[in-house]
This record gives C-alpha cells, sequence and structure tokens, in this order.
C-alpha cells in the first residue's frame, strides 16, 4: 500500500515535533516535509508533492488561511487540514470555505488526528454536521445576506436531483445514507456529487454544505 504523504506546516518547532513524532510510526503515513510559515509551503507542495497538509492557521508571514486559499486554487491541490486551538473560529469557517477538507484541534488524540488524515486522504470530510452548523452560525453576521443571495443564485444551476443530494450532503448524509434515501445506488450519489462540485465549481463536500447551508436549504428542509 502506497502511504500517505503528509506535509507539517506550523510556525512551533515544538508543534512540529510533536506530531512529527506522533504520526512519524503509522506505516501507511510518511511525512514528506515540514514548514515554519505558509510562505513556504507551495515551494515545498511543488517539491514534496504531498497527498495531505496539517496546516496551522496562524502564522508570523503568511497565516494558514491565506496558504490554504492559495493551495486550494492550484490544479492536482493536496488536501488541506487545518489545525486551530478554538473549535468555533471565523477563521476556521474562512478556511473550509476556502477549500480545506476539515479541521482538528491542537489538544486532539494523536490516534484522531492520524485518523483525520487518512479520512481526508481517502476523499472524507473530517467535520460532523453539528461541528459545522456551531461554526456557522458563530460566523453568520453582517454578510449574511449577500452570501444568501450569491448561494441561491449558485444553487439554481443545480437540477433538481442534484438540489436533494446537495441538501443531504449539506445535512451529514453519507453516500450510502443518500443512496438509500434517495433511491439511487451509490455509485449514482457519487457521481452526483461529482456534478454538484464541478457545477459549482467546488473542492469538496464541506464545501457543498457550506453553500446549501448559506443558500437556506437547510433551513427549508427543516434543519
Amino acid at each position: 500500500m502506497t502511504p500517505i504523504r503528509l506535509l507539517l506546516v506550523d510556525d512551533d518547532p515544538l508543534v512540529r515535533a510533536g506530531l512529527s513524532f506522533m504520526m512519524g510510526g503509522a506505516d501507511d503515513l510518511e511525512i514528506v516535509g515540514e514548514a515554519a510559515d505558509g510562505s513556504e509551503v507551495e515551494a515545498l507542495v511543488d517539491r514534496t508533492r504531498p497527498d495531505v497538509v496539517l496546516m496551522d492557521i496562524r502564522m508570523p508571514t503568511v497565516d494558514g488561511l491565506a496558504a490554504t486559499e492559495r493551495l486550494r486554487g492550484r490544479k492536482d491541490a493536496p488536501q488541506v487540514i487545518v489545525l486551530t486551538t478554538f473549535h468555533a473560529d471565523e477563521q476556521v469557517l474562512r478556511a473550509l470555505r476556502a477549500g480545506a477538507a476539515g479541521f482538528v484541534l491542537k489538544d486532539t488524540p494523536p490516534a484522531k488526528i492520524l485518523d483525520a488524515v487518512r479520512r481526508v486522504a481517502a476523499g472524507d470530510p473530517v467535520l460532523s454536521p453539528t461541528v459545522t452548523r456551531q461554526l456557522m452560525a458563530h460566523a453568520a453576521g453582517t454578510s449574511a445576506d449577500t452570501r444568501r443571495t450569491s448561494a441561491r443564485t449558485r444553487v439554481a444551476t443545480l437540477n433538481d436531483r442534484e438540489r436533494e443530494v446537495a441538501v443531504a450532503v449539506g445535512q451529514g448524509r453519507s453516500n450510502a445514507e443518500i443512496a438509500a434515501e434517495l433511491f439511487m445506488s451509490v455509485a449514482t450519489v457519487k457521481t452526483h456529487v461529482s456534478r454538484i462540485l464541478a457545477k459549482l465549481d467546488l473542492n469538496n463536500r464541506v464545501q457543498i454544505a457550506l453553500l446549501t447551508y448559506d443558500a437556506g436549504l437547510l433551513e427549508e428542509d427543516g434543519h
């Protein structure tokens, strides 16, 4: 089995050393590089070709938010997991909107951080629907109306079936759960999700969930 290639980005050398120590022993994971600032990330990604980047948010020169935006705008970008000390943080939500696949708290047990890396490498988000809603509620504010108008315009490009699948993704359903609920095969669900991502120019399921929330679709469906 090809190991998951991981890049560590944090301005604290002790945090990087700790992460490297606790994750370096996993047989299915290879740490291919470390960076102390977001300004170093793109060059390191070019050199090491990681599958996943574990990215601190707060760094002195280029923070994790800007680095995530730059990375996710590239072709064949690695997945990004944000490292943070606060679970309800507007910067975390901005990183998710920029394309991060999820986040972990810095005091998360090592086994759960490893699990998050494995899940993201496999294409699964690492956010529960409850945590996503907490984040979105925390960050809701003056720009909410503008976001809703924009989100509704984008969602209007979906056909009825794609919209149903998008709402189910926003509700935190797995592909298997969506298939059972909407009476279709898992393969068909995956096809719909891929089309939604392409139509709306999104990176992952977390961004689908955020867009359905912004458009008010989860409220309409009683969530």
